[in-house]
């Protein structure tokens, strides 16, 4: 699985960088055939509180999942974005083994 973390309109910390590794690495424990992970985050203007987003997306052979919250923090936005990917490996897994 290859991960490609891109930060929009800033620079990410290394801290922000190794949490968003940590965290799209567990996806391999629910979906064996993952390709790549592309991460964009993106501080949105205008600055208001909740300006904090973050899209992921997931390709995986014949397939690709997208998801994308807009949070107070990256780290938020990040959890929340893998939570929506999850549901669609889950249901896309499912839909492969009833093949």
């Amino acid at each position: 699985m290859k991960l490609r973390v891109q930060s929009i309109n800033f620079d990410a910390t290394q801290k922000l960088e190794t949490y968003v590794e940590k965290k799209t690495k567990k996806l391999s424990r629910l979906f064996d055939d993952i390709l790549n992970v592309e991460v964009y985050l993106k501080v949105i203007k205008p600055e208001t509180a909740a300006n904090k987003e973050a899209e992921i997306k997931i390709s995986v052979p014949s397939a690709d999942f997208f998801a994308s919250k807009v949070c107070d923090t990256f780290e938020e936005a990040v959890d929340l974005s893998l939570e929506a990917l999850e549901k669609q490996l889950l249901k896309f897994k499912e839909k492969i083994i009833k093949k």
